[in-house]
């Protein structure tokens, strides 16, 4: 087929696929905004507040973060088996709003802002991981396969409008309304997403009427049916693997951003606002991505094609980081690499999930997302400081070590995008 045939089938599937799920898109599209917005109002404090004890205290923040992980994985579990998604997922955000009103207490009146900063940075490490993984499971949970890889990477640009929208908010309205008054603020944002999940709950049903009782029936078992749908799933155990390999570049990428502002801004705002600024950046190379490169990719060239291109940025990211260490350098490397991420790797990757059943959606991927991602964090964080503190390499040497997991990464990856193109070839037959 020629480009111009090429260029005309994608365009007449996005019209075919928009005229039967149009309203759809439209609220998972707000859904993701509002999530988002609401992270990136407060991510920036977040990080500022993480290296305020010194870089070298990172880890204890990661430590802390996983166990709390460990402590709030049971009672996800047991949200999911004893409620159909349009009421435990309400709950999760209605949860995790009052959260927020309640560090917006301490922080209005300084009420031991010591603890409480290491406390927040726990808290939102963990806030930002269920309610994105949560967001994706419903997603996959409520699209078709075929539509979720022409669709995914334009919703995804609604967390990254989200992540433009949040940052600015921080940006401008810090000096004037000062800090606890972003926490309101990104109070209100989040609360309208349980308005999405409603709608989005409404026009399924109205769309599928009685199909749509199995999917709305509570999906059971154990609480701790993911690590055991994990370890029967040898499609699962890889992405399991490829999540693990993410976080430790990602690791690897946060330390060395964190040493590098530490080192060259003393002052706490402004240490806000260049991590704001970062932010800000990859937002909008995300949003390149998720607009102009997401859906045709993923639609011509399948998972496999979307999900190599992060680790390709972050193999010659290491790479160029070994041979100029410089703050310069370093920004343009993580804003492609993040902006290619969330506008990339964070959609393919949530398609690979449009194959399994239910529960491995809402409880093995969840398990994925949490457990296995910040347990990353933990191990990945200690790792770094050895080869840091203990070894004493410098920031070169270590993004050289980097350089073969970012390759290893990539191999992963595109085995698992084949394994995910023979899967739907499978179902697609059953289904005729």
């Amino acid at each position: 087929m020629s480009s111009e045939g090429r260029i005309e089938a994608t365009i007449n599937k996005y019209k075919d696929v928009f005229e039967k799920e149009g309203a759809v898109f439209v609220w998972s599209f707000l859904y993701f905004f509002s999530i988002l917005t609401a992270y990136f109002i407060l991510r920036p404090i977040r990080d500022a507040m993480g290296i305020a004890s010194g870089v070298g205290f990172l880890p204890w923040l990661f430590i802390g973060t996983f166990f709390v992980m460990l402590g709030v994985m049971p009672i996800y579990g047991a949200l999911v088996s004893r409620f159909p998604r349009h009421k435990f997922i309400p709950y999760v955000y209605v949860f995790f709003i009052m959260n927020i009103l309640l560090f917006w207490y301490f922080f209005a009146n300084n009420i031991r802002m010591d603890i409480v900063a290491q406390i927040f940075f726990i808290w939102l490490s963990v806030f930002n991981v269920f309610v994105v993984s949560i967001f994706w499971s419903f997603m996959v949970d409520i699209y078709k396969s075929s539509d979720s890889k022409a669709l995914f990477g334009m919703i995804a640009s609604g967390g990254t409008i989200g992540g433009i929208a949040g940052p600015s908010i921080v940006t401008f309205l810090t000096d004037s309304l000062g800090t606890e008054s972003l926490l309101l603020i990104s109070a209100v944002v989040l609360s309208f997403s349980i308005f999405c999940i409603f709608k989005l709950v409404s026009l399924r049903k109205k769309a599928l009427g009685e199909a749509n009782v199995e999917n709305e029936k509570v999906i059971g078992g154990g609480m701790l049916d993911g690590l055991i749908e994990i370890f029967k799933s040898r499609y699962l155990m890889g992405v399991t693997a490829m999540v693990f390999l993410l976080s430790l570049t990602a690791t690897f990428a946060y330390f060395q951003q964190g040493d590098m502002i530490y080192s060259n801004y003393a002052d706490t705002d402004e240490r806000v606002q260049i991590f704001g600024m970062i932010d800000l950046y990859v937002s909008i190379g995300a949003l390149i991505f998720q607009v102009f490169v997401a859906g045709p990719v993923l639609s011509n060239y399948g998972i496999k094609g979307g999900i190599i291109i992060l680790p390709i940025i972050t193999f010659f990211g290491f790479i160029l980081l070994a041979i100029s260490p410089t703050i310069g350098v370093f920004i343009i490397f993580q804003t492609l690499r993040r902006a290619s991420e969330y506008g990339m790797f964070v959609p393919s990757r949530e398609n690979l999930f449009s194959v399994v059943s239910r529960e491995e959606k809402y409880k093995a991927k969840n398990f994925i997302d949490t457990v296995v991602f910040r347990g990353g964090d933990v191990a990945n964080s200690w790792f770094y400081n050895m080869l840091n503190s203990g070894l004493g390499l410098s920031m070169s040497k270590i993004a050289m070590v980097g350089v073969p997991i970012a390759a290893m990464w990539g191999i992963m990856g595109w085995k698992l995008g084949k394994s995910h193109e023979e899967q739907e070839k499978i179902q697609e037959q059953n289904n005729t």
